[in-house]
């Protein structure tokens, strides 16, 4: 089995690059029961999690992450918990934002879907 820290890393990796470049690419690592909280509006399901995704109000962003954290999701799932501290450029914005957000990532054929997705900025 892999290490949970390596596979948060390289999750983390992959899929700030994918929102950056094309948030539509997010659809595969969502699922049905999958949920979205997003500044406290809740979706659920891979549609509607993409769509709140895709429906953000700016063209480019790009994150830069400063801390990936994870922790075995339960004993015998085999989940992940992963925890992303980090800034976000949006647009021509020259002063980044702070987000914090934390998945539940669940195996699936040699791979990783998303269960859980929490989302906030945080402000000073």
């Amino acid at each position: 089995m892999a290490d949970i820290n390596e596979i948060a890393t390289a999750f983390t990796k992959f899929y700030y690059e994918t929102f950056d470049r094309s948030r539509q690419e997010l659809l595969s690592l969502y699922r049905d029961p999958s949920m979205l909280t997003f500044e406290g509006q809740q979706f659920v399901g891979a549609s509607n999690v993409v769509e709140k995704l895709v429906s953000l109000p700016f063209q480019k962003v790009q994150h830069r992450i400063s801390t990936t954290d994870a922790q075995p999701g339960s004993p015998n799932s085999g989940s992940i918990i992963v925890s992303v501290t980090g800034a976000l450029l949006i647009d021509e914005e020259q002063n980044p934002q702070m987000f914090s957000q934390t998945f539940q990532l669940v195996p699936e054929n040699g791979s990783y879907w998303v269960y859980n997705d929490i989302f906030r900025l945080n402000y000073a």
